[in-house]
């Protein structure tokens, strides 16, 4: 398995009171924010490639391909 697979929530809510936090904490959750920033942008590159492959394959619909 892979290790972002079995990673677990924080148990943070994404605009939660900061207030209660120290600064080992704050820069622990900002760490994690980081972390689901990358994973999230990995995962739209992801989703791009595979679309501009479908389309390059089949046609980007309202392309000169759909006999318009």
């Amino acid at each position: 398995m892979d290790e972002e697979e079995i990673r677990r929530p924080s148990g943070r809510i994404v605009g939660q009171s900061l207030e209660g936090l120290s600064v080992a904490e704050l820069e622990a959750y900002l760490a994690e924010l980081r972390g689901e920033i990358r994973r999230v942008e990995a995962e739209l590159a992801r989703r791009r490639d595979v679309r501009g492959a479908a389309e390059a394959l089949f046609g980007r619909p309202g392309g000169p391909s759909d006999g318009r």
